[in-house]
């Protein structure tokens, strides 16, 4: 997997989480994972097809994600539910977005699917590539996420 995919992920990313929800997450060092385990309480995955194809996928801790969906919507949340799925899944599309945005301008043109939300301790996430991905993992004052990239060349696309 190239880092020119990995980074356009790491850069929305950081840049969604501090315009919607103004936290500042600090990025680890990235990682390469062997498993479809998930790294949080709960997950948000989207399909991305063109030139490149490959999934990607943000994981949240719970306190994470009430910190972040608790600012977005100006209100105290305090136990994970329908509002904050939706939210994790349109963080997941928004920072996709954000990826797709920067890739765009270096010739890479992609789509993406609707993003799936998944929920609870133990979950996976199983990228469409299969294979390894690359973790980003991402602290923040309320607990940790990761970002999940799989990415590869379309063989198909010349």
């Amino acid at each position: 997997m190239d880092v020119q995919y990995i980074n356009p992920f790491l850069e929305g990313t950081l840049h969604v989480v501090k315009t919607m929800a103004f936290i500042d997450a600090r990025p680890g060092k990235p990682y390469l994972k062997q498993d479809n385990s998930a790294k949080g309480d709960i997950t948000g995955i989207i399909g991305i097809a063109g030139s490149v194809r490959g999934s990607f996928a943000l994981s949240f801790s719970e306190g994470c994600i009430l910190r972040i969906v608790s600012n977005m919507l100006g209100e105290e949340i305090t136990q994970v539910n329908g509002d904050i799925a939706d939210a994790v899944g349109e963080l997941t599309n928004m920072v996709s977005g954000a990826a797709r945005q920067r890739l765009d301008v270096m010739g890479i043109h992609l789509s993406a699917a609707i993003p799936t939300v998944v929920t609870g301790g133990g979950h996976t996430v199983n990228h469409v590539l299969g294979g390894p991905s690359i973790i980003i993992p991402f602290g923040t004052d309320h607990g940790p996420f990761v970002a999940d990239v799989c990415m590869m060349k379309d063989s198909n696309s010349g």
